[in-house]
Order: structure tokens, then C-alpha cells, then sequence
């Protein structure tokens, strides 16, 4: 009888969550759906001119989308070769009092409000800016390096657990076999793991396109058109999507928003489609290479 009151309750609240993202999305798209058009992503510019480059465009989202995309590609860019070297570290090399040390830590900076990476990351590029380089301001290059700190406990701590988790006759297969240690790390318990990677590449991803907070105070603006290069200001969907719903000034507008919301969706459902694109054909090309 406890069991199945179990089952019931477990699926219960499924369905609650199902139903409740479900409404969401729904609403959203209800709102939204009537604005996505051409002219919201390129405004008076035409489409092949806006991707070329020949024209600028001042009044879409062509700005706004691609200041997101480079701004989710830079951080995580950044964010998974040191979380994934962390998390092996952490998992095969660390020894058990360093582990519980680290493991406080980095359960402390997942914690940590994404307002304060963002404060964090302004106060270096002011320093940096008064004591060594005066070319350096609040970029697209300080809001992808303050993204890549706030999804870095994510990143560490789930590769440590997806390498933690590997069943021990698999893990000590190639060791005796004659493999060294890194060997093993490489050929056996990095293809074994790459689920429980990938779930912190996604979470990462989400993150990074979405937090407002932190590209706030780092280098985001209203217009800047695409930019130029790491070191200039940019456009970035969350802030938009922010800014409108904070202060438009008619109905249209607000449907932009909603528009811009489905939009940020539909960026990140493609960014974690290719993530497990990714994750499949390096599972297939290191699992069975031979």
C-alpha cells in the first residue's frame, strides 16, 4: 500500500511539474507567437544584408541574438576545459580531506547570488582598468569570464559525480590491463561519464543564456549594434527581454518581449540539442574507435 501511494505521489508530482512548464510555455507562446517575424529579428534591413554584415541593424534582435550566442559559446568555451579538468581532478587525484575541503567550496560558490559574480566582475575590470590597461571596460570578454566563474561549480561538481559513479569493475578494467592512470581517465572513464558531463554542459548553457544579473554590470547595453570584437559592448536577449518588460510603453512592445523570451527558448533548445549531438558521437567515436 506505501508503495503504490508512493508511485501515485512521485507521478503526481511529475504531472504538476509537466503541467506547470507546460502553462508557461503556452502563455508565452500565446503572447508571443503573433510577434516573431521578420522585421522584430532584422527591422528595416534586409535579412541577407543583416547576415552578410553590409548593414548595420539598429531596431531587431539580429544584434541581440548574436551577442547571446557568442556570449553563451565564449563562457562555456571557457567554463569546460577548467571544470571538466577540476571535476577528474577532484574525483581520481584529490585525496579524501582535499575533496571535502574543495566540495565545501564549490557547494559555497554555486550559492553564491549571481548579482555578487556580476559585482565581482565589474570591480576587476575597474581595477584593471585604473592599474593596467586603460582599454579595458565592462566587454563581452568580462561578462563571458564572470559567466564562466558562476557555472564553474556546476560543471566541476557534476563531472565529479558522473566519474564517482562509474562502477568499479569498469573503472579498474584498464588498470588491470597494464593502462597507466591517465589511459584510463581518457580512454575508459571519460567516455563512461560523458551523460553526467553533458547534464552540467547543459545546465551551464542555461545558465549562461539566461542570467541577466551578471551581464547587467559587465558589458551589456541597450544598442551596440554586433560586436566588433571581445573587448566592445553588446547585445544580449536577456537584457532586452528584461528592459522591455520593465518599461514599455505600449502593448507592441510588450509582444516584442514575449517574442524575444520564445526566441531565447528556441536558442537554448538548439544549443543543448548540439550539446548532445556532441555527446553522442564522442561517446560512439571513443567507445568504439577500435
Amino acid at each position: 500500500m506505501m508503495e503504490k501511494l508512493f508511485i501515485f505521489y512521485a507521478w503526481s508530482c511529475g504531472a504538476i511539474l509537466v503541467g506547470a512548464v507546460g502553462c508557461i510555455l503556452g502563455y508565452l507562446f500565446c503572447m508571443g507567437l503573433s510577434g516573431l517575424d521578420l522585421s522584430l529579428i532584422f527591422g528595416n534591413v534586409r535579412p541577407l544584408d543583416a547576415l552578410m554584415f553590409r548593414q548595420p541593424v539598429f531596431n531587431g534582435l539580429f544584434p541581440a541574438i548574436l551577442g547571446t550566442l557568442m556570449l553563451v559559446v565564449l563562457s562555456v568555451s571557457i567554463a569546460i576545459p577548467v571544470g571538466v579538468a577540476a571535476g577528474i581532478y577532484m574525483a581520481e587525484y584529490a585525496n579524501k580531506r582535499i575533496r571535502q575541503v574543495f566540495c565545501i567550496i564549490f557547494d559555497i560558490l554555486a550559492g553564491i547570488p549571481s548579482i555578487v559574480i556580476g559585482l565581482f566582475g565589474f570591480s576587476v575590470a575597474v581595477f584593471l582598468h585604473h592599474h593596467f590597461l586603460e582599454s579595458i571596460y565592462p566587454c563581452l570578454l568580462v561578462s563571458a569570464l564572470s559567466l564562466a566563474f558562476l557555472v564553474l561549480p556546476y560543471l566541476i561538481r557534476t563531472t565529479q559525480i558522473a566519474i564517482e559513479g562509474i562502477p568499479d569493475h569498469v573503472r579498474i578494467t584498464a588498470i588491470a590491463l597494464g593502462a597507466s592512470r591517465f589511459q584510463n581517465i581518457v580512454y575508459v572513464l571519460i567516455p563512461h561519464s560523458l551523460s553526467g558531463i553533458v547534464s552540467g554542459v547543459v545546465l551551464s548553457i542555461g545558465r549562461c543564456a539566461e542570467d541577466t544579473a551578471v551581464i547587467m554590470l559587465t558589458g551589456v547595453v541597450a544598442t551596440a549594434g554586433v560586436p566588433k570584437s571581445v573587448m566592445a559592448g553588446y547585445e544580449a536577449l536577456p537584457f532586452y527581454i528584461y528592459y522591455i518588460s520593465s518599461q514599455y510603453a505600449d502593448s507592441k512592445e510588450l509582444v516584442s518581449g514575449f517574442s524575444a523570451a520564445i526566441i531565447l527558448i528556441m536558442i537554448c533548445v538548439v544549443l543543448f540539442s548540439l550539446a548532445f549531438f556532441i555527446k553522442r558521437r564522442l561517446s560512439d567515436h571513443m567507445l568504439y574507435r577500435f
